[in-house]
């Protein structure tokens, strides 16, 4: 019983060596090129998946992944149209689209698929790095713009124009990707950056940008400045002339006005007087007011109870004239008489 069972697991062992190395399965994302004694044709290229046959030791298969694959250049210093230094980094998505054509160009890398897509990248390096030179004829800012109304921007040309000449560029063979087995599915551009130098320059160019700007303000501010103050000045001297001019035909209307006033003031200068006394008077005291004056006072006579008694009719009183006071005041001479002493 027991060497039963070792034959039959033995049996069973070398049934699955032998399905092992006579079978292969293709998976549906996947393309196999079977080769015999290491050639291969068309008809040796398997794409539909599933469970397949093969020849052990005479044959063997190399299996691709046809699903799409994406690969990313390090920055590359280009130069614009305008002469300005800018590093991108691009990167593309590629596939393998003639699974014979790519065996054929790339099994001399080595036996495996993964050294096959290895040394494809590096002929695709090169052919990004030739569609790079397009940035050449696009200006810095045209990079770095955001589009137009319609969506479009020169980034976007850019990369429609990188992919063209992605795909249909040669190597120094004179293949193009075609005859490499390989399709270019898309090209971009992944960022665009400024070198350290650009960068300085750029900043200087914005700084000089923005201290002429700065200075054609200030130049604009001081001429508004200056015309402001220009007509202000003028308003003012308009202004100062008309109010003299307006001053000096009030001041002359005035004096024509003043004038017959002034000519009865010159007929009758005592009367001034007693009005300029009155006006004094009213003026001067109020309704309870005390005051203590000098009987020297201009216009104090007035107040005196026999101011008027001495008056003539038409006769003005005179701050001079005498009264009882004044005689009550004055001195008296050696026989005691009042008046001066002679």
């Amino acid at each position: 019983m027991r060497k039963s069972l070792i034959y039959l697991v033995t049996a069973v062992f070398l049934v699955a060596l032998l399905a092992f190395a006579c079978t292969f399965t293709v998976r549906f994302t996947e393309a196999a090129v079977v080769t015999t004694l290491g050639k291969a044709d068309e008809k040796d290229v398997v794409k539909t998946p599933g469970l397949r046959f093969k020849m052990p030791y005479f044959q063997s298969v190399t299996k691709y992944d046809t699903r799409m694959r994406v690969l990313t250049t390090k920055l590359e210093t280009l130069q614009t149209a305008d002469n300005r230094q800018v590093i991108v980094e691009m990167f593309c998505t590629w596939r393998v689209s003639d699974p014979l054509k790519f065996f054929q160009r790339f099994s001399n890398a080595g036996y495996t698929s993964e050294e096959h897509y290895r040394a494809a990248e590096k002929a695709l390096t090169s052919n990004m790095r030739a569609a790079g030179g397009q940035v050449s004829k696009y200006r810095m800012d045209q990079l770095f713009s955001s589009g137009g109304d319609d969506g479009s921007s020169a980034l976007s040309q850019l990369e429609a124009t990188m992919k063209s000449a992605f795909a249909s560029s040669q190597d120094k063979s004179g293949l193009r990707l075609d005859d490499y087995g390989l399709a270019a599915v898309d090209v971009g551009i992944t960022r665009i950056l400024l070198p350290e130098e650009t960068t300085k320059a750029v900043f200087d160019s914005m700084k000089s940008a923005r201290e002429k700007l700065a200075q054609e303000s200030d130049s604009r501010g001081t001429a508004q400045a200056q015309a402001i103050k220009a007509e202000a000045d003028s308003n003012a001297r308009k202004i100062a002339d008309f109010a003299e001019r307006l001053a000096q035909e009030i001041r002359n209307r005035g004096e024509l006005e003043a004038a017959p006033y002034l000519a009865q003031m010159n007929a009758n200068p005592e009367l001034e007087v007693f009005l300029q006394s009155m006006d004094f008077l009213r003026e001067g005291f109020g309704a309870r007011t005390t005051l203590v004056l000098s009987s020297s006072t201009p216009g104090i006579r007035l107040l005196y109870p026999d101011a008027l008694d001495q008056l003539k009719a038409g006769q003005i009183p005179a701050p001079g004239d005498s009264n009882w006071l004044t005689e009550a005041m004055a001195p008296k001479n050696r026989d005691g008489v009042k008046g001066a002493d002679k």
